[in-house]
């Protein structure tokens, strides 16, 4: 198979696996999401989404957030590790969004990257999951995955990221980017497959014999 063809069966069988791509992390609005992806760095989706119920009692918007210290966030969100780090990101963004954008999120990518904690693909998962804007957020293991898969050579995820966008359609960027997470959480994960184990690899690469170097992963 050339890349194209790999792209095209892994589309097509993630799409067959996966029609339906619910978001992970539990949420009601655009705010809410916010903090649970940048909680999530770092930290598994399934932890998060124990702390962000005790989080969003204590305070579930930009206003009343703001108007916590940072040390009551972190008491709430420590078991996500990073608990200084985030809960001041936290409070401080909150107080950003009041301030300067009517205590609302913001549609744009460049802006949400200027937020406290949020870089660019915290950015990319809101605006494709709030907003529906096509984004392709890559993290480690869509990286690790799509170097297993031959979509790309990329050393880093940017690189992977910009790969992924050029090898899809726009339209399925932000369902694809899920599908890949799932596919990845129950078959190709880090240690249960070496790039010789799932379908996909197996598929994509028939004679593979060793495992792949996976670089940056």
């Amino acid at each position: 198979m050339i890349r194209k063809e790999r792209a095209a069966f892994v589309q097509r069988r993630l799409q067959e696996l996966y029609p339906e791509t619910p978001i992970p992390l539990d949420h009601t609005d655009p705010y809410t999401l916010l903090v649970a992806v940048l909680l999530s760095a770092q930290c598994t989706d399934a932890r998060v989404n124990t702390v962000t119920p005790a989080l969003f009692s204590l305070a579930d918007n930009p206003a009343d957030m703001a108007g916590k210290t940072a040390a009551q966030v972190e008491k709430i969100v420590k078991p996500c590790g990073l608990a200084p780090r985030k809960s001041k990101a936290i409070v401080e963004l909150s107080a950003i969004l009041v301030d300067q954008y009517g205590g609302e999120v913001p549609r744009d990518l460049e802006a949400l990257e200027q937020l406290p904690g949020v870089g660019h693909k915290t950015a990319s998962v809101v605006v494709s999951q709030a907003f529906g804007v096509p984004a392709f957020p890559v993290d480690t293991h869509i990286h690790r995955c799509a170097q297993r898969w031959g979509l790309t050579a990329g050393r880093n995820v940017v690189h992977t990221e910009r790969d992924l966008k050029k090898l899809f359609d726009a339209s399925v960027w932000n369902r694809l980017h899920l599908q890949i997470i799932f596919y990845g959480r129950e078959y190709c994960t880090a240690r249960g497959c070496n790039g010789l184990v799932c379908e996909i690899c197996r598929t994509c690469y028939p004679r593979r014999k060793t495992p792949p170097v996976v670089n940056g992963a």
